[in-house]
This record gives structure tokens, sequence and C-alpha cells, in this order.
């Protein structure tokens, strides 16, 4: 395990609303307001969208498990925020549900807002910390820096 340590800065409410495509306006947000680091939980809706719910098998380098939904379904989540040199690298990990069915998994592409999504963000000053692909599983993963 490696760990560092800051302190909250900033804190952001945010609303998103009705097809706000949910991971582009968490980078459009971090890249204005220039967050570094950040974590936040967030509830409400998504329309559609992909989930990767878990590798098709437990082997590094994992393949990724692909989950579509579609027609609206609750959700609430956490999520991470770290930059490097392309810009906000957003990891966001949620729980779907409609009726009687749950999907979880790793939120990605273009997951689209029913309604509205409100989340609280937390900036992170002082960690040093940022996300780059590792080459050994292709993912992009946390790198503690020393």
């Amino acid at each position: 395990m490696k760990y560092t340590k800051g302190t909250i800065g900033r804190v952001f409410l945010l609303k998103f609303c009705d097809e706000d495509i949910l991971m582009k306006e968490i980078d459009l947000f971090a890249r204005k307001e220039k967050i570094k680091a950040g974590a936040m939980i967030f509830l409400g809706a998504l329309k559609k969208g992909y989930l990767v719910t878990g590798p098709k098998k437990a082997i590094i380098p994992p393949k990724p498990n692909w989950a579509k939904f579609r027609d609206g379904w609750e959700v609430f989540g956490i999520g991470t925020i770290f930059t490097n040199k392309k810009g906000p690298q957003i990891h966001i990990h949620a729980s779907l549900g409609k009726k009687n069915k749950v999907l979880t998994g790793c939120v990605r592409k273009d997951s689209r807002v029913f309604l509205v999504i409100e989340a609280i963000v937390f900036e992170l000053k002082g960690v040093k910390a940022s996300k780059d692909i590792d080459p050994a599983t292709g993912l992009n993963l946390l790198r503690i820096l020393s």
C-alpha cells in the first residue's frame, strides 16, 4: 500500500440536467475549476449509457464486461478526479436500479442524465497523486507520487 495526505479544499455542489453527458460535464467542470485532485458523491438518474461490470475473467490485463442500459435508471455513486498531462481523469463507480433489476459498475462513454443528478465534489489539496496508463494492465490507474 502507498498513501499520501492532504486536506479538503473547495467544495462544489453540481446539478446535472436532463440529457447532459455525465462524464463530459464532469471533465468540463474539472478543467474550468482547475481541479487537480478530488472526490465526488452523487445521486439521481441516468437515461442510458454503459457500465463496465467487472472483468470477463480475473486475469491481467483484464477484458471489460460491458453492460448497456436504457430507459431511465435510478443511480447513486462515488468517483475520483485526478489530473495528468492529458487533463482530468475521471473514475466513477455507481449502482443503478430499475424495477427489480440492479447494475453496479464503472460508468463509461456517453452515459446521459435523466431529469437530474446532484453531486458534491470535494477538492483534495496537497495530495501527491495522478492517474496514468499502467503498462501491465492497460488501465488508467492511480499513482501515488513520492
